[in-house]
């Protein structure tokens, strides 16, 4: 979603005023059989994929069979106000979990704030399946295919990007969001809800950098690749080699950086 704005644009000493679009950010406030769990920034749209993606991310859905229905709703105090989702789920004896009790805020760069330690996250993984094999053409082909499906990018220059796509290449979703976080919470979400599940079998193509939070995030949907067009953390690195996944960064014209799982490109 974007929307227009008068702007003013100096080049050297000529002044121009025109009309320019901006990515549209907005608080969306995620709840949990009526209870609030999290209020996120992000662009409109999407809002129950990324509501499912979030929750797969922090571990609390795991099955399709937990889930009853996602509406977007008002609050009765602001019936005017669209930014709230309601996930129904059956929460299998999660009540008592810290993240059950906590509200956290997520801004649209940071999809940890609010965790008491990044150690209570790496706990939460499960282990999974080993990566599959990929070619080294299909990986090196990926943010490009990604790239095709950037349609609100084009516009404002704005938005960060997340797509999932079959051994085959065939691409399976991708999202955009202010966020790339968010991005990912969306496309895993919409994969999920379109029970394209599970994907040990899939790749996690991102726009910018893999941080640690985008592998955690991948690794607890069972995603065995993840491609960034820029650099990995270190911590991200030490992650996906524990949970035996494919890691490229630096995915451009051709040349990678393979920091884990190398034993599954081909060649």
């Amino acid at each position: 979603m974007h929307r227009e704005v008068e702007i003013t644009r100096w080049n050297g000493s000529d002044r121009a005023d025109f009309g320019d679009v901006v990515a549209v950010e907005e608080p969306l406030e995620i709840r949990v059989n009526g209870e609030p769990w999290v209020v996120t920034m992000r662009t409109p749209g999407h809002e129950a994929e990324l509501a499912a993606g979030w929750l797969i991310s922090e571990g609390v859905l795991t099955s399709l069979s937990q889930l009853y229905d996602i509406t977007q709703c008002a609050d009765p105090a602001f019936p005017n106000v669209r930014n709230i989702v309601t996930v129904y789920m059956d929460l299998q004896g999660q009540e008592g979990r810290e993240s059950h009790s906590r509200q956290r805020y997520a801004t649209s760069s940071c999809g940890l704030c609010g965790r008491a330690a990044i150690e209570s996250a790496l706990a939460a993984m499960k282990p999974r399946n080993s990566a599959p094999s990929i070619s080294r053409a299909l990986l090196a082909s990926l943010p490009d295919r990604l790239r095709a499906g950037q349609h609100v990018f084009d516009r404002t220059g704005g938005l960060h990007a997340a797509g999932l796509f079959a051994p085959t290449g065939d691409c399976l979703t991708v999202h955009e969001d202010i966020g790339r976080h968010n991005a990912v919470d969306k496309a895993i979400g919409a994969a999920f809800l379109m029970e394209r599940w599970p994907l040990h079998r899939s790749a996690l193509v991102i726009s910018g950098r893999a941080g640690f939070e985008i592998v955690q995030k991948a690794a607890a949907a069972g995603i065995g690749v993840v491609c960034s067009v820029s650099a990995p953390s270190s911590l991200a690195v030490d992650v996906a080699r524990a949970m035996d996944m494919v890691l490229a960064g630096f995915v451009r014209d051709g040349s990678m950086n393979i920091y884990a799982g190398a034993h599954h490109v081909e060649n």
